[in-house]
């Protein structure tokens, strides 16, 4: 029980020093549902009455890169009651906790079940928890592109992660198709531009290897 005082303690501080230095209440709801989270994560380690001890990792962090981040946040949005659930879960990712990054995200799907940021964000953890295109990862992107067919962010993302797995020409595909998506003017239709002319340059290279290598044989 000590563990949970303590988060309560740490909840009643947060809230005195938000009161104390003038922080305006429209963000109280953004730092309360910070502070949820932050439970959240607590409880999904079951570990709530033990005593004090250092987290350990599950598995090899995740580089979570910042300019992917940005991209995310410039086609779904950042400060969101759902997109708190992402940044909870980049935390864990890179903190090497893949497995409670995929169960943040799914008790935000809990509260938000049709939500287009939380699904795609589903489709990168599971990803990056398989370290694979897996087929649960699949599912999840699928599912993010029935709810927002229009939208460019699930191709984006599921190319992503066909790109990290290697597969650049289903990545391609994906991304070809979030250009195509992205509307004019807006500030990541550019990024996914450069994105997919970089990819193809890979793919001019790799097909040029592939003729030269059966030259000589």
């Amino acid at each position: 029980m000590s563990g949970w005082i303590g988060l309560a303690l740490i909840g009643v501080v947060a809230a005195a020093a938000l009161w104390a230095s003038g922080v305006s209440r429209s963000l109280w709801t953004l730092v309360g549902a910070a502070v949820m989270l932050g439970a959240a994560g607590y409880a999904l380690q079951q570990r709530a009455g033990l005593g004090e001890h250092l987290a350990a990792s599950d598995a090899i962090p995740v580089a979570v890169a910042p300019e992917m981040v940005e991209l995310r946040d410039a086609m779904l949005g950042r400060f969101t009651g759902d997109g708190a659930y992402l940044i909870a879960s980049d935390a864990l990712m890179r903190a090497g906790s893949r497995r409670s990054g995929v169960n943040v995200i799914l008790l935000g799907l809990n509260h938000y079940p049709r939500s287009l940021t939380l699904w795609t964000g589903l489709g990168t953890a599971m990803a990056q928890h398989d370290a694979a295109m897996s087929p649960a990862a699949r599912l999840a992107f699928e599912q993010a592109t029935r709810l927002a067919p229009d939208h460019p962010a699930p191709a984006f993302f599921e190319g992503l992660a066909y790109a990290q797995a290697r597969d650049y020409r289903t990545a391609h595909r994906y991304w070809a198709r979030a250009l195509s998506l992205a509307p004019a003017g807006t500030s990541y239709r550019r990024e996914i531009a450069l994105r997919l002319a970089a990819l193809d340059m890979v793919l001019a290279q790799l097909d040029a290897a592939g003729t030269k290598k059966g030259a000589f044989r």
